[in-house]
């Protein structure tokens, strides 16, 4: 699926981006990369991390669907990863965010037709779950239009549903640890606000063999664990402080919510149970679910209840301590 082909990725600057560029080029021999987006400043630092004459570094915007369409000539396959994704931001500037999420998206839908694409992965969010906020809403509407567009060519389109992945650009974590060493208090919106968290490594590893094996039209659906977002504070505290700075509530930020959902209670009819993750099919085709490879093993329904990140037990201190020592999170020197 992915050796010796072309690869154009959105946003492909990013921490998602940058992560899955590494993996396909140590273990996926691709013939060429492709990464678009806007900042000069991100593709110059990008291409001294990564050297590589395979990867080739364009600026423009997907909102600008005639400079997208010429960029992604030839390319077999597309992740669009671009996106304005801070829920604050989003919410300071509604149009903009409707530009990038929604209108960018369907300029790279029509650029893929256009260009005979054989595959288009669109990484969405937990927040596209009940949205509750404009960002949420931005991303709600992009997965339709995705898998809506199976219904046009030839190119196949997939959702892949995520929650929060450590550590990438303007996350909790780097925001805790810079909190940490300045000796200040640990900002917490809300003391009982729970979110799914997954190593970066894992979530592009999980969304390359997800792509591999997606058909088009479905909805994959990242298992992750959940973790209090008050414990991951405490964790920095008690680790880069000693325990001598203090954990402040200041309130929840417009749009933000106490948890996070990935699959909502009316598509639970509609999920299976890969193993390492949940498939979403379209409501049309659950009835023939048996029948396809994801019905095969579990010809019922994976889960009856909502999963969000209330579902199961959240990870204990323990855990989040190893997982972001393990990660690098908390080495004193980086």
């Amino acid at each position: 699926m992915l050796k010796n082909k072309t690869i154009f990725i959105t946003g492909g600057t990013g921490s998602w981006g940058t992560e899955l560029v590494s993996q396909l080029l140590a273990k996926h021999r691709p013939k060429h990369i492709r990464i678009y987006s806007r900042g000069e400043h991100k593709q110059v630092e990008m291409r001294r991390a990564i050297p590589d004459p395979r990867v080739e570094f364009i600026i423009g915007d997907v909102r600008d669907k005639s400079r997208l369409t010429f960029a992604s000539r030839g390319a077999d396959i597309i992740f669009h990863l671009a996106a304005l994704k801070h829920v604050p931001v989003c919410e300071a500037n509604p149009w903009e965010a409707v530009q990038t999420n929604i209108i960018g998206t369907q300029n790279v839908i029509e650029a893929a037709l256009t260009n005979d694409v054989k595959r288009v992965v669109y990484v969405s969010s937990d927040k596209a779950v009940d949205p509750f906020n404009l960002y949420g809403g931005t991303k709600s509407c992009g997965e339709q239009l995705i898998l809506d567009a199976n219904r046009y060519g030839d190119t196949r389109f997939v959702c892949i549903r995520a929650g929060n992945v450590i550590g990438t650009n303007g996350s909790v974590i780097p925001l805790f640890r810079e909190q940490a060493r300045a000796g200040t208090d640990l900002t917490v919106t809300d003391e009982r606000m729970t979110r799914f968290f997954m190593r970066r490594q894992d979530a592009i590893g999980l969304l390359i063999k997800a792509v591999v094996e997606a058909e088009g039209g479905e909805i994959l659906v990242m298992k992750m664990p959940a973790c209090k977002i008050i414990d991951i504070a405490a964790v920095f505290i008690h680790e880069l402080t000693r325990g001598k700075a203090h954990i402040r509530s200041i309130g929840i930020r417009p749009g933000e919510k106490l948890y996070e959902t990935l699959v909502s209670r009316y598509e639970v009819p509609y999920t299976y149970d890969t193993g390492d993750y949940f498939v979403i099919l379209p409501p049309g085709s659950a009835a023939r679910a048996t029948t396809t490879r994801y019905g095969k093993k579990n010809s019922s329904p994976a889960l009856t209840e909502e999963y969000n990140s209330n579902y199961d037990a959240p990870l204990g201190i323990p855990a989040i301590t190893a997982l972001l020592r393990e990660d690098g999170w908390l080495n004193v020197k980086n």
